[in-house]
């Protein structure tokens, strides 16, 4: 889509909230929405658990049973970069025996544990730059060096699970965090009577669900199957979520308090901004797995590099209020269909995102606070163009779909614009619609219907 032609229509939602009165409503004040609950089953009862067994923010390697028993047993990182110039080292965490004991050539079988390439872990941390750090097993047996870097291969590694040790190494690999952040404590465990593990992870979740610090009650099998027995909310979330294209995979975020609404709200979008760094990058290697053009990928690389600056932007002013920020944890996922990477197009970009780009927009033309204003119509203008590149790669698909395919995207986006509103409904804090410059909920409202009106319909 013409980047103009975004400008024109923001224009128009921008007027249409200059008609409606202006509406605040304090972090006191805040109403109260009840919504009956999907009946769920108990919390299980902790009592009896013991907390999970860790070394250096990991599950401890030892107390295993893997047979044949390995030379030695490793965790380690890989901390991948893009656009990546060179396979990530992957750098020792903890150690259990002795590496290349039995093998034939020493030296040889160091040498191959010292040159390990890999480029694929467990799900783990993204941070505030353009990194994320990962987890793997590395085991020396004899000559033999291997790597397991999925949950499927743990499993295989470990065989029956026998030991809390095995189970909670197990579910770590399943992506629960249990020994350092994301958990916001260390896991529970506890082995049962019929040979399974009972294993408690707590960790944050961002604002698409509106619940941070979630309790996921698992259970592990003998036969290493790891079942969610149950969720349960434990802190709700503010309704100060920033909108923006989320990458897929993304788990974690923290909750800024009422004691300066404008430090949780620039936490949380420092935090998200980081987030979208991925998501460009994932994007750009997407685009190029499909065929999409040159002109496409770069913009997508492009505007990787301006959530970079709007992640430092963010974080200056989270801290100015206050705030400390968390960095995002993305989940490391194989790349996607056409069809999955158009539909989170659709949802991300071609709604959420957009109506970011306006939302920016508003707070570069009304945010009360100076340095506010002047970081907004920076983003405000980039977030733009981030918003026609969803409707440039829009345009590019819609061509290559069936009429089914292209019915299923724009069902999506009025699925999107639906969770949108809802969101949207949700009153801010007074300081965020004053310093910051954030919409309130009547003039969010009329925004979002112009924009439904000129380019949702």
């Amino acid at each position: 889509m013409n980047v103009n032609r975004l400008r024109v229509l923001f224009s128009h939602a921008l007027r249409a909230s200059l008609a409606t009165p202006l509406l605040i409503t304090g972090c006191d004040g805040r109403p109260t929405v009840t919504v009956e609950p999907t009946p769920k089953p108990e919390p299980v009862d902790l009592s009896q658990h013991s907390d999970v067994a860790c070394v250096n923010s990991f599950p401890a390697l030892t107390g295993l049973t893997v047979d044949p028993p390995p030379d030695v047993l490793q965790m380690r990182t890989i901390k991948r970069r893009y656009p990546p110039s060179s396979p990530p080292e992957a750098d020792l965490q903890t150690s259990e025996g002795v590496p290349c004991a039995t093998a034939t050539n020493p030296q040889a079988c160091l040498d191959q544990l010292d040159a390990l390439a890999v480029t694929r872990g467990f799900p783990r941390i993204c941070g505030y730059s353009i990194e994320c750090y990962e987890s793997l097993l590395v085991t020396t047996r004899g000559d033999e060096v291997t790597t397991y870097t999925t949950a499927d291969s743990v499993r295989a590694l470990l065989g029956r699970i026998d030991t809390p040790e095995e189970a909670a190494l197990l579910v770590y690999a399943s992506g629960y965090a249990l020994c350092g952040y994301p958990a916001y404590e260390r896991g529970k465990i506890r082995a049962l009577p019929d040979g399974t593990f009972s294993v408690v992870s707590i960790q944050d979740y961002d604002c698409e669900t509106n619940v941070y610090e979630t309790r996921h009650d698992l259970k592990v099998t003998p036969s290493g199957v790891v079942t969610e027995e149950g969720t349960f909310p434990l802190k709700e979330g503010t309704p100060d979520c920033v909108v923006g294209r989320r990458p897929v995979g993304l788990q974690d975020a923290r909750a800024g308090g009422c004691e300066d609404a404008r430090g949780g709200y620039f936490a949380n979008a420092a935090r998200l901004e980081a987030a979208a760094i991925h998501a460009f990058l994932r994007l750009r290697d997407e685009l190029a797995l499909h065929g999409a053009s040159s002109e496409l990928q770069d913009a997508a690389l492009a505007s990787a590099a301006d959530e970079v600056r709007h992640t430092e932007v963010t974080l200056r002013l989270a801290h100015r209020f206050g705030a400390t920020p968390v960095p995002p944890a993305v989940t490391a996922l194989p790349l996607r269909p056409l069809d999955e990477v158009l539909l989170d197009n659709a949802v991300e970009g071609c709604v959420r995102e957009t109506y970011g780009a306006l939302v920016a927009h508003h707070q570069a033309l009304h945010a009360r606070d100076p340095e506010i204003r002047e970081a907004m119509v920076r983003i405000a203008e980039d977030e733009t163009r981030h918003a026609g590149l969803s409707w440039d790669i829009d345009a590019w698909a819609m061509p290559r779909l069936s009429a089914e395919e292209q019915t299923r995207l724009r069902e999506a986006r009025r699925q999107a614009v639906t969770v949108l509103r809802a969101e949207v409904a949700i009153p801010l804090d007074a300081r965020l619609t004053a310093d910051a410059g954030l919409p309130s909920v009547a003039e969010g409202l009329a925004m979002l219907d112009s924009l439904e009106q000129e380019l949702w319909a």
